[in-house]
């Protein structure tokens, strides 16, 4: 199951949950307690360069994101 990044609304403190994709669960910050989250673009999936349309299939972890 893939890691998703949310970032609470009100406070924004940020938080992984493991969940299928797609899943549609609602989560609840572990700061505040809202339950008011948006999913946001994963800093793992930035510093892998896995957001890349062409994806230079760099497997080190030191490739650029340019």
């Amino acid at each position: 199951m893939p890691i998703f990044e949310f970032k609470c609304k009100k406070c924004g403190q940020v938080t992984e949950f493991l969940e299928k994709a797609g899943s549609t669960g609602e989560h609840k910050c572990k700061k505040c307690g809202s339950t008011e989250t948006e999913k946001i673009f994963s800093s793992f999936a930035a510093r892998t360069g896995r957001l890349s349309s062409g994806s230079s299939g760099c497997s080190t972890g030191s490739c650029s994101l340019s």
